[in-house]
């Protein structure tokens, strides 16, 4: 256990630290914590807590930084979050694609970092609608509208050339017969139905929940980020490339995103995940500041911001508890 003395001067360098991005000595601890404290007095405070493993020193320097388990105990236990007015701008419930490109970039842009937005998960692949429109011979276009307006497209090949009048023809049909079921049970219709259907309807009708059922389900795992370039800025990363490789793998790849994130959307408010502490984040000098997005009252994804572990994290997380409450407002039919 710290006492108050070592506390007060681990929370001083860590803010120092975030504030200039230089190993803090003990005449600047001195000056930042306030504390009337001889030299050698808060040199044997900072071997203790380099010993707790809560500060290191680097090489190059007489100074100390922060270590993962240091960042956590801050945020835990010592971080006080002031209030701001951000200039945020609503999101307008006209797409959510539209809302959730642009719930990333206002991360992105309130943050400086990397904004990232897990798409909602769809509970059944349900449609609206569905249109055909004939782009060459044997290439039609596939407009899937989901009940939420979510749209998707597919591009699908067809065993012979349609018209657009017999695409028009089997667009009116599926419509007026199937919309507003799940993919699943027009399937299912689709199979004591089909000696019914003209045979290009029914083949037509094949394709469109073929391609329905891909875009639906793969809509609900998309991450979208914003401002990835943003981490070349950070001199954390600029002066180790390696690590700022890894973090560009870590945006292209998405796997290990979508489980962060997954995991994120199981705990209720803003959580902090600090690089090094475990593999959920799997970068040393990254953290991510998550917080779950509702609609209706369901969780249904996640948001955050990504960037580096000297960050600040009292600003993170009224953005990203900002941005959660936008996105939840926009995507909900009943606003809070």
């Amino acid at each position: 256990m710290l006492d108050d003395r070592a506390k007060l001067l681990l929370k001083a360098l860590v803010e120092r630290y975030i504030a200039d991005g230089q190993p803090v000595g003990s005449r600047t601890l001195s000056r930042a914590s306030g504390l009337e404290l001889s030299p050698a007095t808060i040199r044997n405070v900072m071997s203790d807590l380099e010993d707790l493993g809560l500060i290191a020193s680097p090489h190059t320097s007489a100074g100390r930084v922060p270590t993962a388990r240091g960042y956590r105990l801050f945020v835990d236990t010592m971080l006080t979050v002031k209030r701001e007015e951000f200039a945020a701008p609503a999101l307008h419930p006209d797409q959510p694609q539209r809302v959730i490109a642009n719930a990333a970039q206002l991360l992105s842009n309130l943050s400086q970092f990397v904004g990232v937005v897990m798409a909602p998960r769809r509970t059944s692949s349900v449609f609206r609608h569905i249109e055909f429109l004939r782009l060459s011979e044997r290439r039609v276009l596939v407009i899937i509208v989901a009940p939420d307006g979510d749209v998707q497209n597919r591009v699908v090949f067809t065993e012979t050339d349609h018209s657009q009048s017999q695409l028009v023809e089997a667009t009116n049909y599926i419509n007026a017969h199937y919309a507003g079921m799940a993919i699943e049970q027009v399937r299912e219709r689709l199979k004591s139905e089909v000696d019914q259907l003209r045979g290009e309807i029914a083949k037509l009708m094949q394709t469109a929940v073929d391609a329905s059922s891909e875009a639906l389900s793969q809509s609900s795992e998309e991450v979208v980020i914003s401002g990835e370039r943003n981490l070349l800025a950070v001199s954390d990363f600029t002066s180790d490339m390696g690590q700022l490789r890894r973090a560009f793998d870590l945006f292209e790849q998405k796997t290990q995103l979508m489980r962060l994130l997954d995991i994120s959307s199981q705990a209720a408010g803003v959580r902090i995940y600090i690089g090094g502490e475990s593999q959920v984040v799997p970068i040393e000098e990254l953290s991510v500041v998550s917080a779950p997005y509702e609609v209706d009252g369901q969780v249904v994804g996640t948001l955050g911001v990504i960037g580096p572990t000297r960050m600040p994290y009292d600003r993170m997380i009224q953005i990203v508890d900002i941005t959660s409450k936008l996105v939840s407002n926009a995507l909900s039919h009943q606003p809070k």
